[in-house]
Protein backbone atom coordinates (compact mmCIF):
# COMPACT_ATOMS: atom_id res chain seq x y z
CA UNK A 1 0.00 0.00 0.00
CA UNK A 2 1.58 2.78 -0.92
CA UNK A 3 2.48 6.24 1.55
CA UNK A 4 1.01 9.51 0.41
CA UNK A 5 3.77 11.69 0.78
CA UNK A 6 0.99 14.98 0.68
CA UNK A 7 0.44 14.30 4.51
CA UNK A 8 3.16 14.23 7.30
CA UNK A 9 4.12 12.17 9.31
CA UNK A 10 2.72 12.33 13.15
CA UNK A 11 3.73 12.71 16.26
CA UNK A 12 2.89 9.33 17.36
CA UNK A 13 5.34 8.14 14.73
CA UNK A 14 3.14 7.14 12.13
CA UNK A 15 2.31 8.39 8.04
CA UNK A 16 -1.26 8.80 6.45
CA UNK A 17 -1.39 5.88 3.91
CA UNK A 18 -3.96 6.25 1.26
CA UNK A 19 -7.19 4.23 2.27
CA UNK A 20 -6.51 4.69 5.60
CA UNK A 21 -8.41 7.57 8.38
CA UNK A 22 -7.97 8.68 12.01
CA UNK A 23 -9.73 6.00 14.96
CA UNK A 24 -9.70 7.14 18.34
CA UNK A 25 -9.77 4.38 20.89
CA UNK A 26 -12.83 4.46 23.12
CA UNK A 27 -12.60 3.76 26.86
CA UNK A 28 -15.01 0.84 25.85
CA UNK A 29 -12.87 -0.64 23.10
CA UNK A 30 -9.76 -0.96 25.48
CA UNK A 31 -12.09 -1.83 28.65
CA UNK A 32 -12.78 -5.46 27.02
CA UNK A 33 -13.07 -7.68 28.39
CA UNK A 34 -9.34 -9.66 27.04
CA UNK A 35 -8.20 -13.40 27.54
CA UNK A 36 -5.76 -15.18 26.07
CA UNK A 37 -7.43 -19.06 25.21
CA UNK A 38 -5.82 -22.46 24.33
CA UNK A 39 -5.60 -23.64 20.46
CA UNK A 40 -7.65 -26.59 20.61
CA UNK A 41 -11.33 -26.38 19.95
CA UNK A 42 -11.67 -29.41 22.96
CA UNK A 43 -9.78 -26.76 25.23
CA UNK A 44 -12.32 -24.26 24.60
CA UNK A 45 -15.46 -26.32 26.55
CA UNK A 46 -16.44 -24.53 29.61
CA UNK A 47 -15.67 -20.94 28.69
CA UNK A 48 -18.72 -18.14 29.05
CA UNK A 49 -17.78 -16.81 25.82
CA UNK A 50 -14.85 -16.81 23.51
CA UNK A 51 -13.91 -13.07 22.42
CA UNK A 52 -10.85 -11.51 21.49
CA UNK A 53 -7.87 -11.87 23.18
CA UNK A 54 -6.63 -8.49 23.03
CA UNK A 55 -7.25 -5.11 21.73
CA UNK A 56 -5.30 -4.95 19.04
CA UNK A 57 -6.79 -8.33 17.48
CA UNK A 58 -10.00 -6.19 18.50
CA UNK A 59 -9.02 -3.31 16.65
CA UNK A 60 -7.66 -5.39 13.48
CA UNK A 61 -10.90 -7.15 12.76
CA UNK A 62 -12.78 -4.21 13.44
CA UNK A 63 -11.53 -2.72 10.28
CA UNK A 64 -10.55 -5.98 7.96
CA UNK A 65 -6.90 -5.98 8.74
CA UNK A 66 -4.40 -8.16 10.53
CA UNK A 67 -2.43 -7.52 13.39
CA UNK A 68 0.31 -6.94 12.13
CA UNK A 69 -0.92 -4.52 9.37
CA UNK A 70 -2.32 -2.95 11.80
CA UNK A 71 0.85 -2.12 14.21
CA UNK A 72 2.98 -1.18 11.09
CA UNK A 73 0.55 1.32 10.46
CA UNK A 74 0.95 2.49 13.98
CA UNK A 75 4.32 2.21 14.97
CA UNK A 76 5.68 3.38 18.53
CA UNK A 77 1.74 3.98 19.51
CA UNK A 78 0.74 2.63 22.57
CA UNK A 79 -2.84 0.74 21.94
CA UNK A 80 -5.13 2.50 24.92
CA UNK A 81 -8.04 4.56 25.07
CA UNK A 82 -7.76 7.76 23.94
CA UNK A 83 -4.55 7.32 21.35
CA UNK A 84 -5.36 8.58 17.77
CA UNK A 85 -4.41 5.75 15.48
CA UNK A 86 -4.26 5.09 11.69
CA UNK A 87 -6.82 2.36 10.23
CA UNK A 88 -7.89 1.26 7.12
CA UNK A 89 -10.75 3.46 5.65
CA UNK A 90 -13.63 0.57 5.78
CA UNK A 91 -17.04 0.06 7.03
CA UNK A 92 -16.64 -1.22 10.67
CA UNK A 93 -17.30 -4.24 12.14
CA UNK A 94 -18.41 -4.96 15.49
CA UNK A 95 -19.24 -8.73 16.05
CA UNK A 96 -22.32 -7.51 18.35
CA UNK A 97 -24.23 -5.79 15.66
CA UNK A 98 -26.50 -8.40 13.64
CA UNK A 99 -25.96 -7.54 10.00
CA UNK A 100 -29.52 -5.96 8.37
CA UNK A 101 -31.33 -7.90 5.71
CA UNK A 102 -30.64 -6.59 2.18
CA UNK A 103 -33.40 -5.92 0.54
CA UNK A 104 -32.58 -8.10 -2.44
CA UNK A 105 -34.04 -11.26 -1.59
CA UNK A 106 -33.12 -13.50 -4.69
CA UNK A 107 -29.57 -13.65 -4.16
CA UNK A 108 -27.78 -16.52 -5.08
CA UNK A 109 -24.38 -17.85 -4.29
CA UNK A 110 -21.10 -19.39 -6.02
CA UNK A 111 -17.82 -21.02 -4.26
CA UNK A 112 -15.23 -22.15 -6.32
CA UNK A 113 -12.61 -24.84 -5.44
CA UNK A 114 -10.16 -22.35 -6.36
CA UNK A 115 -11.02 -20.04 -3.28
CA UNK A 116 -13.39 -17.58 -4.45
CA UNK A 117 -17.25 -16.52 -3.46
CA UNK A 118 -19.60 -14.40 -5.03
CA UNK A 119 -22.68 -13.53 -4.61
CA UNK A 120 -24.93 -12.65 -7.22
CA UNK A 121 -28.20 -10.90 -7.92
CA UNK A 122 -31.49 -12.59 -9.71
CA UNK A 123 -30.43 -10.29 -12.70
CA UNK A 124 -26.78 -11.95 -12.22
CA UNK A 125 -25.02 -8.34 -10.77
CA UNK A 126 -22.08 -9.19 -8.87
CA UNK A 127 -23.24 -7.92 -5.14
CA UNK A 128 -20.11 -8.96 -3.29
CA UNK A 129 -17.01 -11.08 -3.56
CA UNK A 130 -14.49 -12.62 -1.08
CA UNK A 131 -11.48 -14.94 -0.81
CA UNK A 132 -12.60 -18.22 0.97
CA UNK A 133 -11.03 -21.62 2.45
CA UNK A 134 -13.04 -24.20 0.32
CA UNK A 135 -12.87 -27.80 1.54
CA UNK A 136 -9.57 -30.08 2.37
CA UNK A 137 -8.45 -33.30 0.57
CA UNK A 138 -9.83 -35.03 3.25
CA UNK A 139 -12.48 -33.17 2.99
CA UNK A 140 -13.91 -31.80 -0.58
CA UNK A 141 -16.37 -29.23 -1.32
CA UNK A 142 -19.21 -31.38 -2.79
CA UNK A 143 -20.01 -30.36 -6.24
CA UNK A 144 -23.11 -29.33 -7.08
CA UNK A 145 -26.53 -26.96 -6.83
CA UNK A 146 -27.47 -26.53 -3.00
CA UNK A 147 -29.51 -24.25 -0.70
CA UNK A 148 -29.56 -21.81 2.03
CA UNK A 149 -31.84 -23.70 4.88
CA UNK A 150 -31.00 -21.29 8.02
CA UNK A 151 -28.61 -18.30 9.58
CA UNK A 152 -27.67 -18.47 12.62
CA UNK A 153 -25.67 -14.89 14.38
CA UNK A 154 -23.41 -16.18 17.18
CA UNK A 155 -23.74 -19.53 17.12
CA UNK A 156 -22.51 -21.98 19.26
CA UNK A 157 -20.51 -24.87 18.00
CA UNK A 158 -20.90 -28.10 18.94
CA UNK A 159 -17.56 -30.52 18.81
CA UNK A 160 -18.04 -33.68 17.52
CA UNK A 161 -14.14 -35.62 17.05
CA UNK A 162 -15.96 -37.82 14.44
CA UNK A 163 -15.97 -35.43 11.83
CA UNK A 164 -12.49 -34.45 12.48
CA UNK A 165 -10.13 -36.45 10.23
CA UNK A 166 -7.37 -34.42 12.75
CA UNK A 167 -8.76 -34.92 15.86
CA UNK A 168 -7.17 -35.94 19.19
CA UNK A 169 -8.42 -39.51 19.96
CA UNK A 170 -9.26 -38.96 23.14
CA UNK A 171 -11.07 -35.61 22.37
CA UNK A 172 -14.87 -36.02 23.40
CA UNK A 173 -17.97 -33.75 22.11
CA UNK A 174 -18.49 -30.76 23.38
CA UNK A 175 -19.90 -27.21 22.50
CA UNK A 176 -17.90 -24.27 22.82
CA UNK A 177 -19.62 -20.73 23.92
CA UNK A 178 -20.54 -17.77 21.63
CA UNK A 179 -17.88 -15.40 20.37
CA UNK A 180 -15.63 -13.74 17.21
CA UNK A 181 -13.26 -16.56 18.48
CA UNK A 182 -15.84 -19.61 17.90
CA UNK A 183 -14.34 -21.93 15.57
CA UNK A 184 -17.25 -20.95 13.27
CA UNK A 185 -16.86 -17.25 14.28
CA UNK A 186 -19.78 -14.68 14.34
CA UNK A 187 -22.15 -16.80 11.92
CA UNK A 188 -23.37 -19.90 10.61
CA UNK A 189 -24.97 -20.43 7.20
CA UNK A 190 -26.39 -23.84 6.94
CA UNK A 191 -27.17 -25.21 3.58
CA UNK A 192 -29.16 -28.81 3.00
CA UNK A 193 -25.77 -30.89 3.24
CA UNK A 194 -25.31 -32.66 5.86
CA UNK A 195 -21.96 -31.30 8.25
CA UNK A 196 -21.40 -28.28 5.71
CA UNK A 197 -22.11 -24.48 5.87
CA UNK A 198 -20.22 -21.20 5.30
CA UNK A 199 -19.15 -19.39 8.22
CA UNK A 200 -17.00 -17.22 9.89
CA UNK A 201 -13.50 -18.07 11.77
CA UNK A 202 -11.06 -17.05 14.24
CA UNK A 203 -8.14 -16.98 12.07
CA UNK A 204 -8.51 -14.40 9.48
CA UNK A 205 -5.22 -14.13 8.18
CA UNK A 206 -5.76 -18.15 7.22
CA UNK A 207 -8.29 -17.18 4.91
CA UNK A 208 -7.40 -18.61 1.55
CA UNK A 209 -3.96 -19.96 2.61
CA UNK A 210 -5.12 -23.25 4.73
CA UNK A 211 -7.82 -25.49 4.09
CA UNK A 212 -11.11 -25.92 5.45
CA UNK A 213 -12.39 -28.81 6.61
CA UNK A 214 -15.08 -28.92 4.29
CA UNK A 215 -16.89 -26.20 5.12
CA UNK A 216 -16.55 -22.57 3.12
CA UNK A 217 -14.82 -20.37 5.82
CA UNK A 218 -14.39 -16.63 5.42
CA UNK A 219 -13.14 -14.08 7.30
CA UNK A 220 -15.73 -12.74 10.12
CA UNK A 221 -16.70 -9.36 8.80
CA UNK A 222 -16.90 -11.39 4.97
CA UNK A 223 -19.05 -14.23 6.94
CA UNK A 224 -21.26 -10.79 8.44
CA UNK A 225 -21.73 -9.02 4.94
CA UNK A 226 -22.78 -12.24 3.76
CA UNK A 227 -25.33 -13.09 5.88
CA UNK A 228 -26.92 -9.50 5.43
CA UNK A 229 -27.20 -10.90 1.42
CA UNK A 230 -28.95 -14.54 1.77
CA UNK A 231 -31.87 -15.89 3.28
CA UNK A 232 -33.89 -19.46 3.48
CA UNK A 233 -33.81 -21.24 0.18
CA UNK A 234 -31.13 -19.16 -1.58
CA UNK A 235 -29.43 -20.73 -3.71
CA UNK A 236 -25.80 -22.00 -3.32
CA UNK A 237 -23.56 -23.60 -6.16
CA UNK A 238 -20.47 -25.61 -5.35
CA UNK A 239 -17.90 -26.12 -8.54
Amino acid sequence: MPVDCSTPVGTSGTARVSGTRSYEISAEDAAGPFEALPKEIADLAGRPAVGYESLLEKLAERFHTSPAFLQSLNRHVSLAAGASITVPDVPPFDPQLKPQRSPDNNSSIEVTREGELRVRSAEGALLFYAPASSGSEHDPLPPGNWKVTGVSWLPVFHYNPALFWDADSTDKKTVVAAGPNNPVGVVWVDINVPHYGLHGTPEPTKIGYVQSHGCVRLTNWDAARLASLVTVGSPVVFK
